[in-house]
């Protein structure tokens, strides 16, 4: 019940600012926030082009970041009168109010309280994450009262079929939902990964319709997917693939413990979609559970279904003893990451 009611809290504020920028009845001061980064700097280039698409909008466009805010500084920008223009806007980018100084963060506190009417302030987030700290009750009361918190989280995967297949409409292509899913499950289903992945497809694709041999000729899969590849051929007992996978990502330069990570939370899904099946639930379960798209969702629960609940045991037993053996310098990453491929091949092998 909490995370739909945080469902509709986000989408009701998303929604409102939507109406605020096509009304233009802007608030005097929002917080952009989460991690679809490619939404987010959408909606802030159609703020900044609302409030300074004029002759003066350089003049009315101020704009911070760590380096250059200080509380003089935004009261000044605050205050100074519009020119030839109804608002002035104030974008503060990845300033952590919260880890001020005590006395800054009280005159922060002080000024977006009191904001003027031709004044709007963004405060954005991108590579500093925003959190409310309630334990600095009157500047996290502020915040609450006086900003609009918009938070842009990750895309339902029915949001972004949607949105490809518009994107592709575009260029005159379309594509299936079964093919949108699996697009997002071989990228890590960010809109600021698709849309570079989109553009390659389209201009890759022969037909009008989009095959997926179009999207596995140009899409280099996200790490997340490629474990998935290790994972299948582990319950295969396939060792040589699972081994081969692996060294494909080390050729690629990725880090041992990074590849160690994706291989472990798999692992971690396969033992949810084992104990899931178990109690006689099924994919939509491990979804809501783990979090995964249906395309996952779907191969983790065919892979579990090969394994036995003794094997998910010892599968997580192997991979936290090698991700203790990798942190404490214990051997070569390259070949502690092997020697784990190799035994959970034998494990799988033997049920």
């Amino acid at each position: 019940m909490a995370r739909k009611t945080d469902d509709a809290s986000r989408t009701s504020a998303l929604q409102q600012l939507k109406a605020d920028l096509k009304t233009g009845q802007l608030k005097t001061c929002y917080v952009l926030y989460g991690e679809e980064g490619y939404l987010r700097e959408c909606y802030v280039k159609m703020l900044v082009k609302k409030l300074t698409d004029g002759p003066a909008g350089d003049f009315n466009y101020h704009r911070f970041t760590a380096d250059t805010l200080t509380p003089e500084a935004l009261a000044e920008a605050v205050e100074a009168m519009p020119m030839m223009a109804e608002r002035t806007l104030v974008q503060i980018d990845d300033v952590d109010l919260f880890k001020q100084p005590e006395a800054a963060r009280e005159l922060y506190r002080t000024i977006l309280s009191d904001i003027p009417d031709y004044c709007c302030v963004a405060l954005v987030y991108d590579t500093v994450e925003f959190k409310i700290n309630g334990q600095m009750k009157k500047l996290a009361e502020t915040l609450r009262s006086k900003a609009q918190l918009v938070e842009f989280a990750k895309r339902s995967e029915r949001e972004l079929s949607d949105w490809i297949a518009r994107q592709l409409r575009k260029h005159d292509k379309l594509i299936s939902p079964k093919l949108c899913e699996y697009l997002i499950f071989v990228t890590d289903g960010m809109m600021s990964t698709l849309g570079g992945e989109i553009e390659k497809i389209a201009a890759y694709a022969g037909g009008q319709e989009i095959q997926k041999s179009d999207i596995d000729a140009v899409v280099i899969p996200a790490l997340s997917a490629q474990t998935f590849d290790i994972s299948n051929a582990i319950a295969d007992g396939d060792y040589a693939r699972a081994l081969q996978k692996t060294q494909e990502l080390l050729a690629m330069q990725e880090s041992c413990i990074g590849i160690l990570g994706a291989v472990g939370a798999q692992i971690r899904r396969l033992c949810y979609a084992k104990t899931i099946a178990a109690c006689g639930k099924g994919q939509q379960t491990l979804m809501e559970l783990a979090k995964l798209q249906s395309y996952a969702a779907s191969r983790t629960m065919a892979a579990a279904n090969k394994l036995s609940a003794q094997f998910c045991r010892k599968a997580v037993e192997l991979c936290l003893t090698a991700d203790e053996q990798m942190k404490s310098s214990y051997d070569e990453p390259e070949r502690i990451l092997e020697l784990l491929i190799m035994q959970l091949s034998a494990e799988a092998r033997r049920g």
